[in-house]
């Protein structure tokens, strides 16, 4: 299927490795220029260079924090008019709520609810403009269903979907639509990071636990970068105009609910 976007102009934050670069590489494959950003200067020229192999498409790293100020400055500077917009952050770390302090809960909201809402208001109104607009929230499974030693995550994560649960509502008859993408076990860095604060607290290997978490999953795997890339893709193609406001769960069928 031809997702009907090449020619596009995408911003994808966090796109050095994880989740961003899959959905990085997916938009590429369908001839969308990208702008990506990521803290990491070395991994993120190295994914860039990988793209520009992989498709015959601009690609521009804009090296940053996208929660800071300085870092959204930089990207915006770089793509002020994205056709596409994928959020995305690595999520505070996992711990019992009553370690943390104003300040951690602070950080997890300003990089997991008020980074994306302060993207989505510097490139929202261009895309209304143009008629064409896609904004992809990379969030989290656990917006549906909380985990316990991620609540930093949970709060933030879940105050960023009500936000666009209303904003969606308004964009989609210009043909913009704000969509949230929600991971479960996807094999990526921050998987095997809560893999290691598990393991501590139940005296296994990470290895051993992770081997059990996958058998435990109903598809008896982790996911790949590679399927979360797609999903993204096609959210953000000229085919999803009828999508608006919905939080796609991609977690093997993990959430054992009907709805």
């Amino acid at each position: 299927m031809d997702l009907g976007i090449r020619g596009k102009t995408a911003l994808v934050c966090a796109a050095s490795k994880g989740l961003g670069k899959g959905c990085a590489m997916a938009l590429a494959k369908e001839g969308v220029s990208l702008v990506i950003t990521a803290r990491g200067k070395d991994a993120l020229e190295a994914t860039a260079e990988e793209i520009r192999k992989l498709a015959s498409v601009k690609v521009i790293a804009i090296t940053g924090d996208i929660a800071t100020t300085e870092g959204r400055a930089a990207a915006l500077a770089a793509c002020p008019n994205p056709d596409i917009l994928i959020n995305n952050a690595g999520g505070p770390p996992p711990g019992d709520f009553r370690s943390w302090s104003r300040e951690d809960w602070l950080k997890a909201l300003d990089a997991n609810m008020l980074t994306p809402i302060e993207l989505i208001k510097a490139t929202v109104d261009g895309m209304i403009a143009r008629k064409f607009g896609r904004i992809v929230n990379i969030t989290s499974g656990a917006v549906k269903m909380p985990i316990p030693e991620l609540g930093l995550s949970n709060g933030a994560r879940t105050g960023l979907t009500g936000f666009v649960a209303g904003l969606s509502r308004q964009t989609v008859a210009h043909n913009v639509t704000i969509n949230g993408l929600l991971p479960g076990p996807f094999d990526t860095d921050r998987l095997r990071g809560n893999m290691v604060f598990n393991a501590k607290k139940l005296g296994k290997t990470p290895e051993e636990l992770a081997k059990t978490r996958a058998e435990a999953n109903p598809a008896k795997r982790f996911g790949t970068i590679e399927e979360f890339g797609a999903a993204c893709a096609f959210l953000c193609s000229a085919h999803a105009g009828f999508i608006t406001g919905q939080n796609l769960l991609m977690d093997g069928g993990a959430f054992p609910g009907t709805l």
